[in-house]
């Protein structure tokens, strides 16, 4: 279940982390916190990038007393740019030919907001051009008519969000939904506890969201079946449509058996192997459906 780490993997944790160790204290500390990582990598060939994420987490905390939630800022800045443009998107969402297909489009480009996969070069300045190009992000059309079409037929859908930034998109697509289907109960899933620049219970609440919120209780970067609280997973089990937003939940939850609709961008090399898709591809795809996958 999910999609395993493999070298392209290891290359991109390594690189990332020691260059980010070396920045913060001395070689000593650097060369400790490097060791710690690979003890990591030998004990657990099985687990993907977010659960590993989890751990490197902690051991910045061991290591260089860093807060478990050492992404604070950037959710404050993210959280800010969006809900302050929010009624300019909301606006163009409205007045076009189809708002929740051009909904969807912007709920994938705020899946950019990515400070984990994307590092400094998350710019805000390329954002704010994106936002103006909506129809750059093309989404597979029969996807989103069978999105469609199950959505006439459900009832409840779970919104599995990513990023810290991106769930004010998320709230935009969700209002178009509601408006069209009014009697579909939407509710969100945020991590439990921090995860990179993953979105929480707090960061909904400063998009002021009118929908019921649950969080899964752990603080993967995605969701990790095995360490979701149980009001997670049977929000998961009882709804007729779910969207797992960005890569850290497909990451987590690919093959997984549920019926799941996964939108992202395309951000890294395992990624980009995995799908066989180039570098920030717009991707709106469903599970079971016949994928062209390279090699694990």
């Amino acid at each position: 279940m999910g999609i395993p780490m493999n070298t392209l993997c290891v290359k991109c944790l390594l690189n990332k982390h020691i260059d980010n160790a070396r920045s913060l204290g001395t070689e000593e500390q650097a060369n400790a916190f490097v060791g710690d990582i690979f003890r990591l990598f030998s004990n657990q060939q099985e687990w993907n990038s977010s659960m590993m994420g989890m751990h490197i987490n902690e051991l910045y905390v061991r290591h260089y007393g860093l807060p478990h939630d050492r992404f604070r800022e950037e959710k404050r800045r993210s959280n800010e740019y969006v809900k302050e443009r929010l009624p300019r998107i909301r606006q163009k969402v409205q007045k076009s030919e189809d708002p929740i297909y051009t909904a969807l489009q912007y709920a994938i480009m705020g899946n950019y907001i990515d400070f984990s996969a994307l590092g400094k070069n998350v710019s805000f300045d390329a954002l704010e051009q994106m936002l103006e190009q909506p129809e750059k992000f093309e989404l597979d059309r029969a996807v989103y008519l069978q999105f469609r079409e199950e959505l006439d037929r459900a009832e409840k859908m779970l919104y599995i969000t990513d990023n810290a930034g991106e769930i004010g998109f998320d709230l935009l697509l969700a209002e178009e939904l509601q408006k069209c289907y009014v009697n579909l109960k939407i509710t969100f899933c945020v991590r439990g506890k921090p995860a990179l620049n993953d979105a929480m219970r707090e960061d909904a609440a400063f998009m002021e969201l009118p929908f019921p919120v649950i969080d899964n209780g752990n603080g993967v970067g995605g969701t990790e079946l095995s360490l979701c609280n149980q009001q997670t997973l049977d929000a998961l089990s009882d709804a007729h449509v779910v969207l797992a937003k960005g890569m850290g939940n497909t990451e987590t939850l690919y093959g997984c058996g549920h019926h799941i609709f996964y939108a992202f961008l395309v951000k890294c090399p395992r990624f980009m192997q995995f799908f066989q898709k180039p570098f920030m591809t717009t991707m709106f795809i469903r599970e079971g459906q016949d994928q062209v996958c390279g090699a694990m």
